[in-house]
């Protein structure tokens, strides 16, 4: 890449100073809990009946109390040996997950540990979801995805769906089920993309409106009767399971929960069964059992079974993990700053500012301050960079003025907490009504990894203009990780620019090799990181100075 810098006029207006109660509206309109964004840990079924985890909004006690002393916490994986209830816990109203996902991509950016997918097949009724669920406790990691074969049976027309009321609509054929989307999502999935899964609503035989949002799975288990059917569902398993459960225990769960949670009386559960289920199961589902690794006898009682499976996953995943951070920080030395890059003019008054925010013995409530001044200069900087036409206007004196209008309509501001967070109301402040999305990284403090833990962004985003926004950037791992998280929401690389107030040159250069079509915007560039990834000279950690949450001396 060629050695341009890109540099900028500061803008005349520097500074302005966030409202308390703005601040607290746009918090909560943030984590509205509504159908426009998407959340991961991939979805509902990852944890069965928990809600979403929606992450305290800091910002706003901050500007209540600029001197208040906060205490330092962290969200860390200490250990593979935690139990599932230690890695999710359950407060009033939300669901944390502390373990996080780390790394699925190479410093390319590409993909470079696809997801482990396991099938589970087998009769009606004879517990395939039981032996999902149980594999998933066993695992003691929280994403995992559980994708059902019967979230994809077919919109039924008129004349079908009066079949079905009646009972006589087979929906154990293959031809009931959309083969064609289901090999869609699963191969969207093992690429590590996003998908909308359709929600099947079993008691008016039709899909719902709304759909499931899945994103980011170290695991799949995808389960159904049929999942060993099709030819190219099958070369996407890495395991293929079947649970073998005697017929007249079938029979007895089948009648149970169709009469009981679908609302069908005897006779027609019974029709059912023996006009489509049970030849069903002798020409299709029987048959597939010759393509299964393990066949499970007694479904989700078979703990030996289940144990085996867990030891071959835990396995595999290790045999795929490899390390993000060392590469970065070693990669690219000496090399020209890329085109991509554009650093605020260096002009007094930005030195003033960095000046200010630089310094050890800055107070709180002064580093706040000057550090927004900053953030409202390098946001407006980036928004200057998007594209602009030409656009004329009358003037109240009746006079023709002749300007530029922005040519991009829809912007979307996504923070990497939690230190992007401290941006988001500079974003505000400049793009009326703009959008804002959340993805929070953490560092691994055994492996110096980032750790993907928590994302919420507009399910629509890859129509928008995205500013990715972190305080500061060191070897670019967290930011290469946002940007990849994006990617998969299919948001054009193009579409990308990433805004921080410092950044290290090591960092510049691996998010621009990484992604060379992505903006990356930023007040100051620093010559090197030291041995625990932090910028130099530097800034110190911008978050704990910004929240108040510094060790103590004494620590």
């Amino acid at each position: 890449m060629a050695g341009k810098l890109n540099k900028f006029e500061t803008p005349s207006s520097a500074s302005s100073d966030s409202d308390t109660e703005l601040a607290l509206d746009l918090s909560e309109q943030v984590f509205v809990d509504d159908d426009d964004y998407s959340r991961a840990p991939a979805s509902p079924t990852t944890v069965p009946n928990v809600r979403p985890y929606r992450p305290p909004s800091t910002g706003s006690n901050i500007l209540k109390s600029p001197r208040a002393r906060r205490v330092r916490t962290a969200s860390m994986s200490q250990s593979n040996k935690r139990t599932t209830a230690e890695s999710i816990l359950h407060a009033d109203r939300r669901t944390i997950y502390t373990a996080g996902r780390p790394p699925w991509y190479n410093c390319t950016g590409g993909q470079e540990v696809e997801p482990f997918l396991i099938g589970i097949g087998g009769a009606s009724a004879s517990g395939k979801t039981t032996v999902a669920t149980k594999i998933i406790e066993s695992l003691n990691i929280p994403w995992v995805t559980i994708v059902s074969m019967d979230s994809f049976y077919k919109v039924l027309n008129e004349k079908q769906h009066q079949a079905a009321m009646r009972n006589e609509y087979n929906f154990d054929h293959p031809d009931a089920f959309d083969i064609e989307l289901l090999i869609t999502v699963l191969q969207r999935l093992k690429e590590g993309k996003k998908v909308e899964v359709p929600i099947y609503n079993y008691v008016t035989h039709s899909r719902e409106n709304r759909t499931k949002t899945m994103y980011g799975a170290n695991v799949i288990i995808f389960e159904g009767i049929l999942a060993f059917y099709n030819a190219d569902v099958l070369k996407m398993l890495d395991m293929k399971v079947f649970v073998d459960t005697d017929a007249d225990i079938r029979l007895a769960r089948r009648l149970r929960r169709d009469i009981v949670q679908r609302g069908r009386d005897l006779e027609g559960v019974l029709k059912q069964y023996m006009t489509h289920v049970k030849p069903a199961y002798q020409s299709y589902i029987a048959p597939s059992m010759a393509h299964a690794d393990i066949i499970v006898p007694r479904g989700g009682e078979n703990l030996v079974a289940i144990s085996l499976i867990v030891q071959h996953v835990h396995k595999q995943l290790q045999l795929r993990g490899f390390k993000v951070r060392e590469k970065l920080a070693v990669a690219h030395i000496g090399q020209p700053l890329p085109d991509s890059l554009y650093v605020l003019k260096d002009t007094p008054q930005v030195q003033g500012l960095h000046t200010f925010i630089r310094n050890k013995d800055t107070p709180r409530d002064e580093f706040i301050f000057y550090s927004k001044r900053l953030m409202r200069l390098v946001i407006e900087f980036a928004l200057s960079l998007m594209p602009y036409s030409e656009h004329s206007v009358d003037t109240p004196q009746g006079f023709s003025y002749t300007g530029r209008k922005c040519d991009v309509e829809k912007v979307c501001g996504v923070s990497i907490l939690r230190a992007g967070e401290t941006m988001e109301q500079a974003v505000c402040d400049v793009c009326k009504d703009i959008r804002i999305g959340k993805i929070l990284i953490q560092t691994n403090q055994q492996t110096d990894e980032p750790e993907l833990y928590y994302l919420r962004l507009p399910k629509d985003i890859k129509d928008y203009r995205v500013v990715l926004m972190d305080a500061t950037v060191a070897t670019g791992a967290a930011a290469i990780m946002a940007i990849r998280v994006l990617l998969d929401h299919d948001v054009p690389e193009r579409a990308i620019s990433l805004v921080s107030l410092l950044m290290a040159e090591i960092g510049v250069h691996s998010i621009a090799y990484a992604f060379p079509e992505v903006k990356i915007v930023t007040s100051a560039l620093d010559p090197e990181i030291n041995e625990k990834f932090y910028v130099l000279p530097g800034i110190g950690n911008f978050g704990d100075r910004y929240f108040g949450t510094e060790p103590a001396e004494d620590e």
